[in-house]
């Protein structure tokens, strides 16, 4: 098989600084798109992956899977794209594609085999897949996302993972005009999921350990900003909200922000957390509360986000950093120093 040389940055093993990579990407074919990645936007799970503090680490590990890129080649059957075009990758670059899951467009839930952008094998059980801190990547047309020309391109690559994780539970559960929508942090999920749920018509609370944060979270769209750290102020909360989606990526007590919700109210998981947090059934039970949670989105819900950002000029806030600055800004990240998300420039590599 042809190969096409691509370079990246890879940790090589688990904890290691990120360091020059030069790989191979298979030669298009028919169905594939051969994008050259302009910018990637780095994720928490990039630094949880390549410290292999999840466990199950493949390395060399080249991260990212918030991907845009231009258009280089396609295969003779791609009808989507063109050279030239803008396009982006997710969290995911295959999928079974005959399980229900796959069926209903929510391919992030794959029965059969779900091929992750990196740190995962092809269908074939063996190639190892390398994310977005490259030069290029080739993908199936159907795992490829159109771009619109009238979002920011670094400020767009944080949409494929931020922006869908939090855009696809806000649909889920029907925030819609006049929803009291509480949204706990305030960081790279929780700075969209504000301008999202804003842009609904949601009636947004935003709930943070970070005071600095409060005229952030105003002029992203929130009506009001709560202190988690002032006990008053977050019981004046109690049984006032609709929906909660909850971003923190650390341990945090469950409980206290389940009383916020009226009844039938829901809160919705998309950080993760890496500890267990237990949870008092009283707190459900007495007012039919729902404790949930949700997973990025399929390519179809995907592609509707992108749209709805262009439409709505929503787009992540970002920091455009150098390869050479990749393990400092894993640094930055873990202590909360990034408003509110870093975005790797590809050229720089």
């Amino acid at each position: 098989m042809n190969m096409i040389a691509a370079r990246g940055r890879a940790a090589v093993r688990a904890k290691a600084a990120l360091e020059r990579f030069d790989f191979q990407r298979r030669e298009p074919g028919e169905n594939d798109v051969l994008m050259d990645i302009l910018y990637c936007g780095i994720c928490h799970t990039d630094i949880h992956q390549a410290r292999d503090e999840w466990g199950g680490g493949s390395f060399p590990m080249v991260p990212g899977h918030e991907i845009v890129g231009r258009v280089d080649r396609v295969g003779a059957r791609v009808s989507r794209f063109k050279p030239g075009d803008i396009a982006g990758v997710g969290c995911f670059v295959d999928s079974c594609r005959v399980c229900p899951s796959c069926r209903a467009g929510l391919e992030q839930f794959c029965e059969g085999r779900l091929v992750l952008t990196y740190n995962s094998v092809e269908k074939d059980g063996k190639t190892p897949t390398y994310g977005g801190y490259s030069s290029r990547i080739v993908v199936e047309e159907p795992y490829v996302l159109k771009i619109s020309p009238d979002l920011p391109l670094a400020r767009a690559a944080p949409l494929l993972c931020a922006g869908i994780t939090t855009y696809s539970p806000l649909r889920r559960w029907g925030v819609g005009k006049g929803t009291r929508v509480g949204v706990l942090g305030l960081g790279g999920l929780g700075h969209m999921a504000v301008q999202l749920a804003a842009s609904m018509g949601a009636e947004v609370t935003v709930v943070s350990s970070s005071s600095s944060k409060e005229a952030d979270a105003r002029r992203l769209g929130a009506g009001r900003f709560v202190s988690s750290s002032d006990k008053e102020e977050l019981a004046s909360l109690s049984n006032c909200l609709d929906f909660i989606i909850d971003t923190i990526s650390a341990s945090h007590p469950a409980d206290d922000y389940l009383g916020l919700l009226n009844r039938d109210g829901t809160m919705v998981f998309v950080g993760a957390a890496p500890e267990a947090m237990p949870v008092r059934p009283f707190s459900l039970i007495m007012k039919r509360r729902q404790l949930a949670g949700s997973l990025i989105g399929g390519i179809r819900e995907t592609q509707e986000m992108l749209d709805y950002c262009a439409q709505k000029n929503i787009s992540a806030e970002v920091e455009v950093i150098a390869a050479a600055k990749l393990d400092e800004a894993y640094d930055r990240m873990v202590k909360g120093d990034v408003r509110y998300r870093f975005v790797l420039d590809a050229a720089t590599i």
